[in-house]
C-alpha cells in the first residue's frame, strides 16, 4: 500500500484523545518522532475531544475507545456531526474491542490501529503503524453525518430466508474494500437479495481478529447469511463470506477457498488482487468483481485480469467513497467499469447473474 506523505509546507495537526494521561504522554512522544506531524492538543474523554475538536480545528484526531463520561464511539458521532474531522481509533485486539471499533467507523472514524501494551517495546512498535493510519486519515473525504447514519440495525428475522441447500457455486462475486469499507459494505450487502445466484467473497483489508466482528454485523443486516470463511470451506450460491484477516484467500479449482501466509501484496494480507486471481482462473467470466472505498490500488490490476476473461467490473463512486484510491485506481485499468455508490452496486450485483428460488 503506497501512502501519501506529509509534505515539508504541511505540518498534520494531531488531536490526542485517552483517558489514560500515561498513554497520552507515550503517544505525544511517538508523534513529536514524526516528520509532518505535530500534537495540537489532548483530551481526556469524549466530552472534552468534541470542545477540544471544536476548538482547535485539528488536521486528525487519535481516539481511544473505552473512555468515562463520553466513549469513543459517541465521540466521533458528535464530531462528526459538529465539526467532521478525520479519526483514527486506537483499539485493543480483542473481539469487544473490534465489535466497538467496527461502531466507530461505522460512525464515520476513518481507520484505527490496534493499541499496544504498556511495554516500552509494544509502543515503540506504535510508532510506523500510528504515522501510516494519520497519513492515509488526513486523505479522507469526510463529511457531516446525521446521527441516524452509522447505526446498525438489529437483526429482523422476517428478512433473513432459508439458506439454500448447499446449491455448488456456479457464479461469484468478489467485494474489496479497505479504509472507509465496514459502512460501505453494510450499505451494499443490505441490498443483495436472498435469491442471488452467485456466492459473494468479501476481501476487506483488517487484521487478524476483526474479520469475524465484521461479518457477525454484516449478517445482522443481510438477507443473505453472512460468516468469516473457513480453509477448505466450499462456496454455495446465496452465501456470504469474509476473508479472515492476516491471511491469503485463494480460491481454488474445487470451488473451495484455500488460505496461505504469503507475504503482503501493496502491503495488505489479505489483498483483493491475491483472491481476484485465483478467482478469474477458476470462474472467469462468471465472476464479477466490486472495488470500494481505500487507498492504494489493491484490486485494480485484478479487475483488470477478470475484465479480460469476460468477468465485470463495478466500482465505488468518487463521491461516495471515504477514500478514492483503489476504485480509481481499478478505472483507470478498466475504464468500463460501472461506477456508483454502495446501495447502487448492490441493486447491479444482485442482477448480473440469474437468481434463484426460495424454498
Amino acid at each position: 500500500m503506497t501512502l501519501p506523505s506529509a509534505s515539508a509546507e504541511k505540518v498534520l495537526r494531531i488531536l490526542v484523545v485517552d483517558d489514560s494521561a500515561f498513554m497520552r504522554r507515550a503517544i505525544e512522544s511517538i508523534l513529536a518522532t514524526q516528520p509532518g506531524i505535530a500534537v495540537a492538543g489532548v483530551a481526556a474523554d469524549g466530552i472534552e475531544a468534541v470542545q477540544r475538536a471544536l476548538e482547535l480545528r485539528p488536521d486528525v484526531i487519535t481516539m481511544d475507545v473505552e473512555m468515562p463520561r463520553l466513549d469513543g464511539v459517541g465521540a466521533v458521532r458528535e464530531i462528526m456531526q459538529a465539526v467532521p474531522t478525520p479519526i483514527v481509533m486506537l483499539s485493543t485486539k480483542t473481539t469487544t474491542g473490534a465489535e466497538t471499533t467496527l461502531r466507530a467507523l461505522d460512525a464515520g472514524a476513518v481507520n484505527f490501529v490496534a493499541k499496544p501494551g504498556p511495554l516500552s517495546a509494544d509502543l515503540a512498535s506504535l510508532g510506523d503503524a500510528l504515522r501510516a493510519a494519520i497519513l492515509a486519515a488526513s486523505e479522507a473525504r469526510v463529511r457531516r453525518r446525521p446521527a441516524s447514519l452509522g447505526v446498525v440495525p438489529e437483526e429482523s428475522p422476517e428478512r433473513r430466508a432459508p439458506p439454500h441447500d448447499n446449491m455448488p457455486a456456479a457464479h461469484l462475486i468478489v467485494i474489496g474494500a479497505s479504509s472507509g469499507g465496514p459502512p460501505a459494505l453494510a450499505e451494499l450487502v443490505s441490498r443483495l437479495p436472498a435469491g442471488l445466484g452467485a456466492a459473494v467473497l468479501i476481501v476487506q483489508h483488517l487484521p487478524a481478529g476483526f474479520t469475524a466482528a465484521l461479518a457477525h454485523r454484516l449478517d445482522t443486516i443481510s438477507a443473505l447469511p453472512v460468516a468469516e470463511a473457513v480453509d477448505g470451506e466450499a462456496l454455495h450460491a446465496g452465501r456470504i463470506l469474509v476473508a479472515p484477516g492476516g491471511v491469503h484467500t485463494l480460491v481454488g479449482r474445487d470451488r473451495r477457498l484455500h488460505f496461505n501466509e504469503a507475504p503482503p501484496v501493496h502491503g495488505v494480507r489479505p489483498s483483493i488482487d491475491v483472491t481476484l486471481d485465483s478467482a478469474t482462473q477458476v470462474f472467469g467470466r462468471n465472476a464479477c468483481v466490486a472495488i470500494l472505498t481505500g487507498m492504494g490500488r489493491d484490486g485494480a490490476e485484478g479487475a483488470a485480469r477478470l475484465q479480460a476473461a469476460g468477468g465485470k467490473v463495478f466500482t465505488q463512486d468518487e463521491a461516495s467513497s471515504l477514500i478514492y484510491g483503489m476504485p480509481r485506481a481499478a478505472n483507470e485499468r478498466t475504464p468500463s467499469a460501472m461506477q456508483a455508490g454502495p446501495a447502487q452496486l448492490g441493486d447491479w450485483l444482485a442482477q448480473v447473474f440469474p437468481q434463484i428460488g426460495v424454498r
